[in-house]
């Protein structure tokens, strides 16, 4: 039986895991919208916005990585304060640099942290929370990547500059690792209190022989990067090829990333229901159509 005390720690660090989640979303929203001023502030070609994006999937992998060594040694609560860091050092940073090369540097900085929050946090759900608060956790991931395109275009379409936005997330950041540090003894105590028996698992080694591993492999890589693409252009798509204003441009990339949360939540309700197969031929059915319909229709609007 769970004692009160380990009850209510346990709804804390909950609360502070869905804080970190909608934390971790909010800047993959932002750059997207940002784009096209900051590239004028700049004075960047259409395509520089690689460089961040290569910069920042570095520092991501680097640190997922290595996640696993870095939870080991330091901890899941200092883990979470120094990647919390890490991200809002960056993010206050792109608010705050005059010049472009030093923000692709930071580019870097904020993968890492972010790949440590993702990595780091997904463990720790994993072992200590229920599937059904880990399904959550990740909705609140996509609630951070809706709100942070609709906070940026707000931001623009009020005449204010886009570093605006990412000072306020980078604040937000610094808050929530302020939270975390608070807290890092707590972690450790939720996660000693709720340990479950090791379970063995198969050797990598093993699993990278299964031609099924390589083509999930292949297959993730194609949608992450095609999820990651939309999300960063179409802010530009909208405003610059459709005329559409900021803000309701702003609006549609919400509702995109938004969307993404949806389907997830969606799919794990009816999975039971519907074979794999068919769930996947129809989403990817789905998205086929969309492309085609974009594509194709030149006017101006969606």
């Amino acid at each position: 039986m769970i004692s009160p005390t380990l009850a209510r720690r346990s709804l804390l660090l909950i609360g502070l895991a869905y804080a970190a989640f909608i934390s971790l979303g909010l800047p993959d929203g932002l750059t997207g919208v940002a784009w096209p001023s900051l590239r004028a502030t700049f004075g960047l070609p259409l395509d520089a916005l690689g460089a961040l994006i290569t910069t920042s999937t570095i520092g991501y992998l680097i640190s997922s990585f290595s996640s696993g060594r870095a939870l080991a040694r330091l901890g899941v609560g200092w883990l979470l304060v120094l990647s919390c860091l890490a991200t809002a050092i960056s993010l206050l940073g792109y608010g705050a640099t005059p010049l472009w090369w030093i923000m692709v540097a930071l580019g870097f900085l904020a993968g890492l942290g972010a790949g440590a929050i993702d990595a780091g946090l997904n463990t720790y759900a994993a072992e200590n929370f229920s599937p059904r608060t880990v399904n959550w956790l990740h909705a609140s991931f996509g609630l951070g990547a809706a709100s942070g395109p609709i906070i940026m275009s707000s931001i623009i379409s009020a005449g204010q500059s886009w570093r605006v936005g990412y000072l306020l997330v980078g604040v937000a950041q610094l808050i929530l690792a302020g939270c975390f540090a608070l807290t890092r003894q707590r972690w450790r105590a939720q996660a000693a209190a709720t340990q479950a028996p090791p379970v063995a698992s198969a050797p990598m080694s093993g699993t990278l022989r299964l031609p099924a591993a390589w083509l999930s492999i292949l297959l993730f890589f194609l949608y992450t990067g095609l999820e990651m693409a939309a999300g960063q252009w179409l802010y530009t798509f909208l405003t610059e090829l459709r005329g559409l204003t900021p803000g309701v441009a702003g609006l549609w990339v919400g509702i995109y990333w938004g969307s993404l949360t949806v389907g997830r939540l969606l799919s794990g309700a009816i999975v039971a229901r519907v074979a794999v197969r068919a769930l996947l031929q129809f989403c990817m059915g789905g998205a086929l159509v969309g492309v085609v319909y974009h594509l194709n229709n030149r006017g101006p609007g969606i």
